[in-house]
C-alpha cells in the first residue's frame, strides 16, 4: 500500500468551486481498481506553531492506494483527465508526498 498527500494550490477565490469539481469526480475515483482512499481536506485552524497558519488556497488531498502501478493508472484515466481540464485555470501548481507505511 502507498499513502498519497497531494497538495493543491488554487487561485484565490476558486477555492470552492475547484472543491465542487472535485467532490464530483470523487466517485468515479473510488471505483478505480487500487483506490482505498481518496478525500479532499482543508486546513484547519488550530493555533499550533509547527502547522504555520491556515492555508486559505489549498486543497489537500489524502489518498491511499494498493500499489505505485495502481496510483499512475489513476493519473491517466479518463475521467481524471477530463478533471484536469475542467480545474486547469483554477490550479496555480500541485505538489506530491507518496509514503509507504513501514
Amino acid at each position: 500500500m502507498i499513502n498519497v498527500i497531494a497538495g493543491i494550490e488554487v487561485k484565490e477565490g476558486t477555492r470552492a468551486a475547484f472543491i465542487e469539481l472535485f467532490q464530483a469526480n470523487v466517485p468515479n475515483v473510488l471505483k478505480e481498481d487500487g483506490c482505498i482512499r481518496y478525500s479532499p481536506t482543508v486546513d484547519v485552524d488550530t493555533g499550533l506553531a509547527p502547522q504555520g497558519g491556515v492555508r486559505e488556497n489549498v486543497v489537500t488531498i489524502v489518498e491511499a492506494w494498493e500499489s505505485l502501478d495502481h496510483l499512475k493508472a489513476h493519473l491517466q484515466a479518463p475521467h481524471m483527465l477530463a478533471y484536469k481540464e475542467q480545474v486547469k485555470d483554477m490550479v496555480l501548481g500541485v505538489s506530491l508526498i507518496v509514503t509507504e507505511p513501514v
